[in-house]
């Protein structure tokens, strides 16, 4: 059952990074992928500065949503260098 939410919130999350960051986008299954590497990301930005965005799906969300923009900030870094 986590399996299936974290799915839905990385998915969720990918989404919203791509309406925040204009870009090309990555299809459904691309927006998945950002969300939940995103999650991560988020995770570990935020433990490093010891910030909680809050507990819940809507914390996890928040977190996935922020880290997938960082990782879009520096895919986009990439793709111009």
């Amino acid at each position: 059952m986590h399996i299936l939410v974290g799915i839905i919130v990385g998915g969720t999350a990918g989404w919203l990074a791509g309406q925040l960051w204009k870009g090309k986008g990555f299809g459904c299954i691309g927006n998945v992928l950002v969300g939940i590497i995103g999650g991560v990301v988020g995770n570990l930005v935020f433990g490093l500065l010891d910030v909680s965005l809050g507990r819940g799906v809507l914390g996890y969300l928040a977190t996935a949503t922020i880290g997938a923009v960082i990782l879009l900030a520096a895919i986009n870094v990439l793709r111009r260098a």
